[in-house]
């Protein structure tokens, strides 16, 4: 199986620590999802990473979704649970870890791609409300860090993108958090070992 994504990719590093988590990672390469002479677009219409490449040529994108076929791959329930209740809880936990993510990205793209007299403070602002929203949620009733889910991966993912590109300061704010991903990152070695390359 093929990965496109970015090493730097907070989403394409969900699926892959869902697949080193999994024991899957040997069978999964990750590839430059902006590699010379292919768009993005020619393996996922909407463009965005990461695409999981099958073997038969399926595409299976997003990450979301990504992390659901590893599961199955893995003999399920492993990291989706199987149990209604537990399965919200991860699927919610997953929401919210994404649109903490989805924010931190908005806010690096719009310094990064818009150029500074057209940067509009509030819409930047009313994002990191989300992100400062969603964390302050999960600071006050934190997941189990030794519960391995769809939904603490993309917890971990988010902490650990925030940590990379400092959109708030999550550590001083939410010291609660800082003994979850330290409980998260004993639990899975797979934290450690899908870190974003220095710049």
């Amino acid at each position: 199986m093929l990965l496109r994504t970015s090493l730097t990719s907070p989403f394409g590093r969900k699926a892959r620590m869902g697949a080193a988590h999994l024991g899957l990672a040997a069978d999964v390469q990750p590839v430059n999802a902006n590699e010379p002479g292919s768009t993005l677009a020619d393996d996922n219409p909407l463009g965005k990473m990461p695409v999981l490449i099958l073997d038969d040529g399926r595409r299976v994108y997003d990450s979301r979704v990504i992390l659901e076929y590893f599961d199955m791959a893995a003999g399920g329930g492993r990291i989706l649970p199987r149990e209604p209740d537990a399965r919200i809880a991860a699927l919610t936990l997953q929401a919210l870890g994404d649109g903490i993510l989805d924010a931190g990205v908005l806010i690096v793209y719009e310094g990064r791609f818009r150029p500074p007299a057209l940067r509009h403070e509030p819409w930047i602002e009313q994002q990191r409300a989300k992100l400062t929203r969603g964390l302050a949620a999960l600071a006050r009733n934190p997941p189990d860090a030794r519960a391995v889910t769809v939904g603490t991966i993309s917890l971990a993912c988010a902490l650990g993108y925030i940590d990379w590109r400092k959109q708030t300061d999550w550590r001083k704010d939410y010291p609660a958090l800082v003994d979850w991903l330290a409980g998260f990152r004993a639990a899975t070695n797979a934290f450690d070992a899908t870190q974003p390359p220095p710049e």
